[in-house]
């Protein structure tokens, strides 16, 4: 009997299919990509089928009289565990131990992460465990001890747990590539990937692995999407304040279950929600909780173990939760606004009922009418499970360079060898040989024109071609700075203490505490703080007694609408177009609907709706392609300076989601000027850098390259540089090779990293061949329809303080709705605003105007 069989006839278990099939896949030594329901039991299907093939019980004990206290010899490394989140590391270690108890196996399960302690770091470089347990940054650090080859000579099965989560992404790069030197030492190696939302699952595969086995554990698992409806709706719905008016009904909703998690998109719409919660029902202190990446250790841990134990009524949570945690208290959850994506909605119910054969159930919770739209979209995307696509990012050079100097760090490396290894990569297969001429000088000297400074002379060659680092300082910082995770400088968050610091509640982007005096009060870790003092990258708070207070803003938080489920919304209209509300979400927001089609038109997917208005301010375009925030952003500017191009002409741009909107002080027919030609794809990316200031989203782009690529330091312990001294030397460099090395293959991929990942020039490109062929739908407005009163909303954000903004968004509603008629809702618009992360800061100097050379002027 195997040990897996073993172990599932203690708990009188039964395995299925698809864990068979994968124990008998790893026993012929092969590897493979599992894509299995969440909660179906992915993770013993990988762990027995490592523990079958590589792993045996302890032998029974002799009789003796002499008792012997002697432990077991642990297995030597043999499995990595790689996990995209530190958070998931614990709980994956607790279910890889259990069996190895049980079963009494001579295996020990380990972690590496950066939250692992120095003791402990201490005792795994005398030995590492039987299965280590590690991120893509801690595996690649590992790899640059110089006897890091005799370190994983015993490794035979690497698994990459919620592989979705690093396929798109640089960290997914640096596994590939770590992935290719453990190839090179040990060819036999077996690699399994583990996810349960991939679109594009043949492509995950081949990045993955060069040959493997794609198994899928389809379960009869019912995943329940259903909307927690509003007693009514505004007919013109914007975006900012989050959904308060219907606390009373989320309360209503977690007293019906035992243990609920609260997703919000943002760590702020967290800390706002949980306080909400919290006035709502001071009798559940001790009962509610608070997660999110910005929390101490100590406090997540808290939190994630409560959960565990059942001890918790609801936690308001972030991404933080999304993935692989195993909760089995949780019953339901609930996700406060659009969850932007098929994918991350999928995975967030998979929260709750996380064991096979029990239901997962998601409750959306909008917080403005067009996103019971969503609402009703997202349950039949995840009923036709149109699950996003990820794509691998190609050849990144920062993460190639980053890897070179590592791979210097870890023995030494012969160039030659090194590259067949590297193109071995995925991301990299495309490699030419001047670029990797190119990476190789560029550790060497730092390209043409660092020569003169010795801190960028990282590896060289010896007499015999091996690389390596030459300098123990330099080794040190790199060490120090290896990752792909970029983000602006944060603040530790600690109580003031009198004599010394108190205990640490997080931390917070500097941005935020810079703009907050000593006395100013805000919200975090679900309390109300006041700022005492701010010292060594430290802010010291103490309890406020002031009811006002600002609320931090993340980076990071902005979520665009994906193509899928921006297709599902598209849906819905062409179907309410026919007249066909076939869902609840639907009919309540008839009403809103029926204004949009009577005063204008409904958008469907053979239809490209053009709304032209004149008003006070100008002449007012509203489009509506359904393509996301990204792509409205680089349309509208495309399209106004393909406008520009016959008379000089100045823009005011505002996007959202769902549209666009052109706003020109000077006269201008849109009934003449739209043509299909203004949709021309030909030209598309000349036109695209003329509209924008891409040299100044370029430099932007250059501050995470340079940091990734070794070309800034972000300072040591304690002595962090801050965002804007990274900001500056980022620059420099940026300036420096514009002049004097403009052939640098940073500054090209800078400027491609801006076209794919913020302007999204490939769906762009996308969205103007299917505008193509859509029909033009133009109509004259006497006023904003429903759909376009967000889009003014976001333009009026960006010059009028919070309280200006309710006052006047209260007057435009109230004209609105007394010219649509009796049928309405009234909101309250006097809600509490929000910080809102998805929304993008200000683009000042956006606007293009034609000069007298033809190119945009601000």
């Amino acid at each position: 009997m195997s040990l897996a069989s073993a172990w599932f006839a203690l708990r009188s278990w039964k395995p299925f299919a698809f864990q068979k099939e994968v124990w008998q896949a790893v026993k012929n030594g092969e590897s493979g990509l599992l894509h299995a329901t969440t909660g179906a039991g992915k993770t013993y299907a990988v762990w027995f089928a490592a523990l079958n093939r590589f792993a045996k019980p302890l032998p029974a004990a002799k009789p003796s009289t002499r008792p012997t206290t002697r432990k077991p010899a642990m297995a030597p490394l043999t499995v990595l565990w790689i996990t995209p989140m530190r958070a998931l590391a614990a709980d994956t270690a607790r279910a890889l131990q259990a069996p190895l108890d049980e079963l009494q196996i001579a295996w020990s399960v380990g972690m590496r992460t950066g939250d692992t302690s120095s003791a402990e770091r201490a005792r795994q470089s005398r030995k590492l465990p039987s299965a280590l347990i590690t991120t893509p940054e801690s595996l690649t650090l590992l790899l640059t001890g110089a006897n890091a080859r005799a370190t994983f000579a015993g490794v035979r099965m690497l698994v990459v747990d919620e592989w979705h989560e690093l396929l798109g992404n640089k960290r997914g790069v640096q596994l590939q590539l770590a992935l290719a030197r453990l190839r090179q030492w040990n060819p036999q190696l077996i690699v399994w990937g583990l996810s349960a939302t991939l679109g594009n699952q043949p492509h995950a595969m081949d990045v993955l692995m060069p040959v493997g086995r794609l198994v899928q554990g389809k379960l009869p698992k019912d995943l329940l999407v259903d909307t927690l409806l509003p007693p009514g709706i505004e007919r013109f719905p914007w975006a900012g304040h989050l959904g308060l008016r219907m606390l009373g009904q989320v309360v209503a909703e977690l007293e019906t279950s035992s243990t609920t998690l609260v997703f919000t998109n943002t760590r702020s719409q967290a800390e706002i929600w949980y306080q909400a919660l919290l006035e709502a029902r001071p009798d559940w202190a001790g009962l509610l909780a608070l997660h999110h990446g910005s929390l101490s250790r100590e406090v997540r841990d808290w939190v994630e173990l409560a959960l565990k134990q059942g001890a918790l009524k609801a936690v308001v949570c972030t991404s933080s939760l999304d993935l692989g945690v195993d909760f089995l208290p949780v019953e339901r959850v609930l996700q406060i606004g659009s969850p932007k994506g098929v994918a991350r909605l999928m995975q967030r119910a998979g929260r709750s009922g996380h064991a096979p054969g029990r239901p997962s159930r998601v409750t959306l919770v909008p917080t403005h009418s067009l996103e019971l739209l969503e609402a009703a979209a997202a349950q039949t995307a995840v009923a036709e499970r149109r699950i996003e696509a990820r794509e691998s990012p190609e050849k990144p050079l920062d993460v190639l360079v980053q890897h070179l100097v590592s791979m210097a760090l870890g023995g030494g490396f012969q160039a030659e060898a090194l590259l067949a290894e590297v193109r071995s990569a995925w991301a990299y297969r495309h490699l030419t040989d001047e670029e990797w001429q190119w990476a190789l000088a560029f550790i060497r000297h730092g390209g043409h024109s660092l020569t003169a400074y010795p801190d960028y002379r990282r590896a060289e060659p010896d007499a015999e071609g091996l690389w390596q680092v030459p300098d123990a300082r330099l080794a040190r910082r790199h060490r120090m700075s290896i990752g792909t995770i970029v983000s602006d400088a944060s603040l530790s968050v600690k109580w003031w203490a009198k004599g010394g610091s108190g205990g640490s509640l997080g931390s917070v982007e500097e941005g935020f505490i810079a703009r907050l005096r000593p006395g100013d009060g805000f919200l975090f870790a679900g309390r109300l703080l006041e700022l005492v003092r701010v010292e060594n990258m430290t802010a010291y708070v103490r309890r406020a007694t002031s009811k006002k207070a600002a609320v931090p803003r993340w980076n990071g938080g902005r979520m665009p609408l994906s193509s899928e489920l921006a297709d599902a919304v598209v849906d819905k209209l062409g179907e309410a177009a026919k007249g066909v509300y076939a869902s609840p979400e639907m009919r309540l927001l008839q009403p809103l609907l029926a204004v949009q089609a009577s005063w204008s038109a409904l958008p469907t997917a053979h239809t490209l709706l053009a709304e032209v208005h004149k008003s006070r301010e100008g002449w007012h375009l509203f489009l509506y392609p359904f393509a996301g925030r990204s792509v409205h952003l680089g349309l509208a500017s495309l399209l106004a300076w393909r406008l520009g191009q016959g008379q000089p002409l100045s823009f005011s741009i505002a996007v959202n989601d769902y549209g666009l909107e052109l706003l020109c002080a000077s006269p201008i027919d849109y009934t003449q000027v739209l043509t299909p030609a203004l949709f021309n794809s030909d030209n598309l990316l000349h036109d695209v850098l003329a509209s924008l200031n891409a040299g100044e989203l370029a430099r932007r782009r250059f501050r995470e390259i340079a940091r990734i690529a070794g070309l800034v330091f972000s300072g040591y312990p304690g002595a962090a540089k801050s965002a804007r001294q990274l900001q500056a030397s980022s620059a420099l460099f940026f300036d420096v090779f514009q002049q004097y090395d403009p052939s640098n293959l940073l500054l090209t991929q800078a400027q491609q990293e801006v076209l794919r990942q913020e302007l999204d020039v490939q769906r762009l490109q996308h969205t103007l061949e299917r505008l193509q062929g859509r029909t033009l739908d133009i109509r004259l407005v006497k006023r904003a329809t429903p759909l376009a009163f967000p889009l003014l909303v976001e333009r009026f954000r960006e010059s009028l303080s919070s309280e200006k903004l309710a006052d006047r968004i209260k007057r435009m509603v109230q004209d609105l709705e007394h010219a649509a008629g009796p049928g309405g809702y009234q909101a309250d618009t006097d809600a509490r605003f929000a910080i809102d992360d998805e929304r993008p800061a200000p683009r000042k100097g956006r606007t293009p105007r034609q000069g007298k050379d033809g190119r945009p002027r601000t």
